[in-house]
Order: structure tokens, then C-alpha cells, then sequence
């Protein structure tokens, strides 16, 4: 409220007006609309305003409309009259009341209903106010102050009609299969359904829509709801409560506002927003709210978990020092990923951000761990290839696939990797090691600006609001490995950014980067020159490091991250010299031949003792002098010959995870014979 309709509420405060005169002021404008365009009007001297204001309206109220009318505030007049009447029955004792019904209550009834509401509210009087609504079907309901009381028959035949269908799914599923006289447990439950139909509802705290727009609704009312609640309008769809005012909440609506309008009734669920988990969803395709996708029939929930959650304490977490192992021989030979890191994979688009993701998803089969992928603001064509190559690789077995798509509105795109959080915390709980990949996060940041921004809030650097900072570091902050009491199961993130122009300083990325353990830079340049992956080996890091690494890993990889460096700073160096010494020609050639042998196809994850034994073989120059062109079918060839003759040093290198001596020598004398 302005300071000046502040003045004008006190003026009214101040002359007692009564409720009698503030009704009829109402009842002009109501009959008579033009009244205020006349007052309004700066061509109408205020002579003719004043002779209208005393024809029309109570001696009591002229003052008031005169000064209101002076100070431009005609059209706020109702407005300024509603804030006074609700100081007035704060200031009486009593409280308003409506009730709708179908058949007209007796006055015995009438009385009851009185006295009930002035014994739950502690007031000295009550206005009640009666409408006849024969949409309820039946019975009635009292809405006093910000409390609901459902006793229609619509309210309890749509709560019979939700219980049955979900004893159906219980029943049926896929077919006929349902347990041995199951007809008369059907029957039972119908009984139990019509005998309880009277007792079915209840209070409910509710508010009314005051506006409604692009997914937003300002509600009044719902004092005591909570930051994050889930919200249900009388439509059926559901919102969450995302900003706390001091007489209104700004929802957003979780689905089509369809059939909604100013007005409409929204009723508190008392619950935060969350979702249901179960197993069943491993190998399925969920929206944002866990609804399935895919065509494969409902999922049962066993549990629900709120999607926003503290993240675990410090003293709940143990040190990140076992390997989550990606395939990819450049990332894990010289920036490995621990169960419960944060890893960020960073880079422009079309750079393999994605294909990171997917091959360390691929190479989880048989590792005991496992994946959720959550696709933020992607295209659904392509949702629908990730899906169907994690199904060609057997990975869909153990993922689970959140999809938000950039066809959904704005709060599912929000909601969607606290909703993927949720499920992989439930595995999580259940003492799992888990991976989680957010694409992209980049997306998230702008479906949340564009939400902030209908909501109202202020809007900073580059648009997005004060907090998104902590809309990414309470995200990614769940993401840990927890000690045995409290599970032994990890959660282990790898969020994508993309960025425009290899900018990692944008508002967006330094922020990301800022939470993670490390991130993976993907370069345009490299990806185009054919190094694919095209990891930047100068500004990736592992913040974790060697802990995250095996023993047998960070011995065979050596000084594999410093002998590239100085080969980059080398041939930027010597590319116009026409003369070399033998030991620069030498470090080139051994640069060249690293490169190469990082180089790895799509969706073809090396296992770790292949990784050890190629390392290994590199840094001890057992591919010197072989033509970079040959280099991969060499390497090919040469782990057929170990699998064939070698076995007994891959089950060593897998199950001791340790290079020893007497194991490096035994590598030796294969590498040997097989270049012999």
C-alpha cells in the first residue's frame, strides 16, 4: 500500500467510519460504474465532483471521497476500503464467513454453525454469508478466515474415486494378475470406501487467486504455508509455493492453468514438494514430478522424498578416495573422479559435453553403481537417442532418466534436478553408490531467471536474481559420500555448462565452477582439430586427484599430464625452427604419440586394466616408433594378444588394483613378446 492510501486509511480510522457506510460507498460504484471515471476525470471541476459525492454517497463518507479524489486515488478507493473493513473486524471481534450449499440449512443449524465458528476462531461475533453453489453436488462447505471445511459430496467422491483407482493399480497391472479373491477384496474395499464417505474431509487451510499469468498465481490468503509446499487448485494441478509476502504467495503452477481464474479457491496440502521413489524406476523414463514417460505403464512409489533436502554434515561424510572409473583414458589417467565428487564438464556446445557423460554412465555396468541422467531444457528427439544408446550398451538396466525438455514450462525445467536428487538420494539411502549427471545446468540457470522474473524478484547480473548462486550450491552441496553409519552410499555429480565462445568467466560458469571438486574443460579447437575427446589439459583439474586414483592408475600414468604440457609449449615453440636436436624431436614424437593414444570413439569405455596397460606401455616407450596411423589398430591388436595370454595380469591389475614390481615386469616381458 502507498504512503499516501496509508493517509487516507488513518483518515477513515480516525472518523469511525462504520461498515453500513462503507457497503453503500461500495454499492454506488457497483451500480453505477461511471461514478468513478466522473470522479477520475481531470476535466470534471471539483465543484461538480463535490455535488456528486453529496447526491450519491453518506454524509460520513464525503471527506474522505473528497480528499481521495483531490490525491488521485479514486481508482484505489475499494481497495483502501477493504484494508479499512478488515481493521474493523479485527477491531469487533468478528470474523467473515461463507457458506456454500445446496440445501438451504435450518436455523437450528444455523445457530450450531455460529457457535462452532466463533469457538475455533475466539471471536465475540461472526458474519456469515450464504451462497447457493449447487456445483458441490451435496453437503456444504464453510470457508472462515483462512480455513476451509469440505463436507460437499463433489470433495468426497473425487477422494473415493482416487482411493479406488489407486487399489486398482494395486490389483491390476498389465493385465489380470491379480491375487488369489481378489474379487472379494474389491468388494471389501468398496464397503469400506461408502461407509466412510461422510468422514472423508476435513479443515484445510486455502486462499483464493488474485492474479494469473505465464505459469504465475498470486494467491492471498494461506498464512501459516511454507516456502516450497505443494499447493493444490481447485482445478486439480498443483503448484509450489516460491514466494512468501506479506499477504499473498506467489505459486508456480505445475501443469496447464486451464479452467483457472482470478478467484479460484487453492487449498494447502501441508507437505513440501517431493516425489515418489521406488525401484521400479530403474530403467525408466519420469517428467519433473516422477510421472513416467515412456509408455511402460505406472510406477509404484515405495517412498516419497522431498526434492529439496539439507545436504549432509560434515560429520556424516568420509574422505572421496574410492575411483568412480569414466572409460575415458584421458580423465582417468590425469583428472579421476571420486564417489562423491562434484565434477563439472564445461565447454561450448557440440564439444562432447554429453558424450562424457554418457560413456561414464555406459562404462558403470557391472560396477555397482547406480546412474540418473537429468535433461534439462534438451530437445526430446535428442532425450530419445540418449536413451535409446544407453539401452543398445545394457545401461538402461541401471539408470533412471529425468526429462524436463525444452517444450515443458519453466518450473518443470526448475524443479526437474531437485526431483533427479531425490531418486538418487533414495538409492543413495539404501546404501548405493550413485552417479547423477545434470544436462545442463546453464538451461536450469535460465528457466529459473525467467521464473524469478514473473515472480517479481529484482533481477541482477545479466538478469538472473540475487540467489541463483545457491539455487546450484544447495543442488550440488547433496552430493557426498556418506560413512557407514549413516549408509556407506555416495552421490556423485557431474553437472554440465555450456558456454558461449570458451568463456569460462560468464556469470553462470565461474559460479558452477566455483562449487565443483574440479572441471573437465572441452574445447572447440581440439574437438575440430580431431582430438576427441577434446579435453583442455592445461585448465582441467581434479580437485580430488590422486586419492580418487588407484595405486596401480597413478603409477603406470606418471608424469603423463606434465610430459603433454611441455609438448604443447614445445611444438608452439618449434614450429617455424627447420633444424631440431634429437632430444627435442624426441619429446615431440613422444607428445605426438600421447595425443593419439588419448584419442578414443565414442561409446567405448576402456576397462581399467586396459587403461593401466596402455599407460604403462606409453611411458616406457613400447610404441616408439610406430606410425601415429597404425598407433590404434597396434594398441588393438595388442590387447587381443594380452586377453589371450595374459590373463593371469589382467585379474591382478583388477582385483589388487596395485602395480607392483614383479607385476610390472611380467607387463614387460608380454609387451616384449608381443612386439617380437
Amino acid at each position: 500500500m502507498r504512503d499516501t492510501d496509508r493517509e487516507f486509511l488513518k483518515e477513515l480510522v480516525r472518523l469511525d467510519i462504520s461498515q453500513t457506510d462503507c457497503t453503500a460507498v461500495r454499492k454506488v460504484f457497483e451500480a453505477c460504474p461511471d461514478v468513478k471515471d466522473t470522479l477520475a476525470n481531470p476535466l470534471v471541476t471539483n465543484d461538480e465532483k463535490r455535488g456528486i459525492i453529496e447526491k450519491l454517497f453518506p454524509q460520513s463518507m464525503h471527506n474522505f471521497l473528497l480528499n481521495t479524489v483531490r490525491g488521485g486515488a479514486t481508482e484505489r478507493i475499494e481497495e483502501i476500503l477493504d484494508e479499512y473493513e478488515n481493521l474493523l473486524i479485527d477491531k469487533q471481534g468478528s470474523i467473515k464467513a461463507v457458506v456454500r450449499y445446496v440445501t438451504p440449512l435450518t436455523e437450528a443449524q444455523q445457530a450450531d454453525l455460529r457457535q462452532f465458528i466463533m469457538e475455533k476462531f475466539v471471536k465475540d461475533d461472526v458474519d456469515i454469508e450464504y451462497k447457493h453453489d449447487p456445483d458441490i453436488i451435496g453437503g456444504f462447505i464453510l470457508n472462515a478466515g483462512d480455513l476451509e471445511y469440505d463436507k460437499s459430496y463433489r470433495t468426497g467422491l473425487r477422494l473415493m474415486k482416487d482411493t479406488l483407482q489407486t487399489k486398482a493399480a494395486e490389483y491390476v497391472d498389465g493385465g489380470m494378475t491379480a491375487k488369489t479373491g481378489s474379487n472379494s477384496d474389491i468388494i471389501s474395499v468398496l464397503k469400506t470406501e461408502v461407509r466412510d464417505f461422510e468422514v472423508k474431509s476435513g479443515a484445510t487451510e486455502t486462499g483464493f487467486v488474485t492474479r494469473l499469468g505465464d505459469g504465475i498465481a498470486r494467491v492471498y490468503g494461506m498464512n501459516s504455508v511454507m516456502y516450497g509446499e505443494l499447493v493444490e487448485f481447485e482445478t486439480g494441478i498443483r503448484g509450489i509455493v516460491q514466494n512468501l509476502e506479506e499477504k499473498s504467495v506467489g505459486v508456480v503452477l505445475l501443469g496447464d492453468d486451464h479452467g483457472l481464474t482470478e478467484g479460484s479457491s487453492v487449498i494447502r496440502t501441508g507437505k513440501r514438494a517431493g516425489i515418489g521413489v521406488s525401484d521400479e524406476l530403474l530403467g525408466r523414463v519420469v517428467d519433473a514430478l516422477g510421472s513416467p514417460i515412456d509408455g511402460l505403464g505406472q510406477i509404484k512409489a515405495d517412498d516419497y522424498f522431498p526434492i529439496e533436502r539439507e545436504a549432509p554434515g560434515v560429520i556424516e561424510r568420509k574422505p572421496v578416495n574410492v575411483p568412480l572409473q569414466t572409460g575415458i583414458l584421458a580423465i582417468d589417467s590425469m583428472f579421476p573422479i571420486g564417489r562423491g565428487q562434484r565434477e563439472l564438464i564445461i565447454g561450448d556446445r557440440q564439444t562432447g559435453k554429453t558424450s562424457i557423460a554418457v560413456d561414464t554412465i555406459i562404462n558403470q555396468k557391472e560396477q555397482d553403481v547406480i546412474c540418473i541422467y537429468v535433461a534439462i531444457g534438451q530437445k526430446s528427439s535428442t532425450v530419445a537417442q540418449i536413451v535409446n544408446t544407453l539401452k543398445k550398451y545394457g545401461a538402461m538396466d541401471y539408470t533412471v532418466v529425468v526429462c524436463a525438455s525444452a517444450s515443458d514450462p519453466a518450473p518443470f525445467q526448475y524443479i526437474a534436478p531437485y526431483s533427479g536428487t531425490a531418486i538418487a538420494e533414495y538409492f543413495m539411502s539404501k546404501g548405493r553408490d550413485v552417479l547423477i549427471v545434470y544436462d545442463d545446468l546453464s538451461k536450469h540457470a535460465v528457466a529459473y531467471r525467467a521464473m524469478s522474473l514473473l515472480l517479481h524478484r529484482p533481477p541482477g547480473r545479466e538478469a538472473y536474481p540475487g540467489d541463483v548462486f545457491y539455487l546450484h550450491s544447495r543442488l550440488l552441496e547433496r552430493s557426498s559420500r556418506l560413512d557407514d553409519e549413516h549408509g556407506g552410499g555416495s552421490l556423485t555429480a557431474l553437472p554440465i555448462i555450456e558456454t558461449l565462445a570458451g568463456d569460462i568467466s560468464a556469470y553462470i560458469p565461474t559460479n558452477v565452477i566455483s562449487i565443483t571438486d574440479g572441471q573437465i574443460f572441452l574445447e572447440s579447437e581440439l574437438f575440430n582439430s580431431g582430438l576427441r575427446p577434446a579435453v583442455n589439459y592445461g585448465l582441467s583439474v581434479s580437485r580430488v586427484g590422486g586419492a580418487a586414483q588407484t595405486k596401480a592408475m597413478k603409477k603406470a600414468s606418471g608424469n603423463l599430464r606434465i610430459d603433454l604440457a611441455q609438448f604443447k609449449e614445445m611444438e608452439i615453440f618449434t614450429q617455424f625452427s627447420s633444424e631440431l636436436d634429437q632430444s627435442t624431436t624426441e619429446l615431440l614424437d613422444h607428445g605426438r604419440m600421447l595425443t593419439e593414444l588419448l584419442k578414443q570413439p565414442l561409446y567405448n569405455p576402456l576397462p581399467h586394466y586396459e587403461q593401466v596397460i596402455l599407460l604403462y606401455a606409453a611411458q616406457h616407450d613400447f610404441f616408439k616408433g610406430i606410425p601415429l596411423k597404425e598407433l590404434r589398430e597396434y594398441r588393438t591388436d595388442l590387447m587381443n594378444y594380452i586377453r589371450s595370454y595374459g590373463q593371469d595380469i589382467i585379474t591382478e591389475i583388477e582385483e589388487n588394483k596395485v602395480l607392483t614390481d614383479d607385476l610390472a615386469e611380467r607387463i614387460e616381458r608380454i609387451l616384449t613378446a608381443f612386439e617380437e
